[in-house]
């Protein structure tokens, strides 16, 4: 995935969206979204990453 193709991703992601600008499955998407510290918005029941935060949680982790 470029970063072109993440610019025109939504705002907020799913955790399938999740999974593909990570490269990995959706069930570790779902297991990271319910880690402590990482960005996850709650909407109902619904979980969602705002793009940015996700972003900026990569650089964060990056050694």
């Amino acid at each position: 995935m470029t970063k072109a193709d993440i610019e025109k991703m939504p705002y907020t992601l799913n955790a399938k969206q999740v999974a593909e600008i990570l490269g990995v499955a959706r069930n570790t998407a779902y297991m990271l979204m319910h880690s402590e510290g990482f960005p996850t918005l709650h909407v109902g029941r619904r979980l969602l990453v705002p793009k940015d935060k996700l972003l900026q949680w990569m650089d964060d982790h990056l050694e």
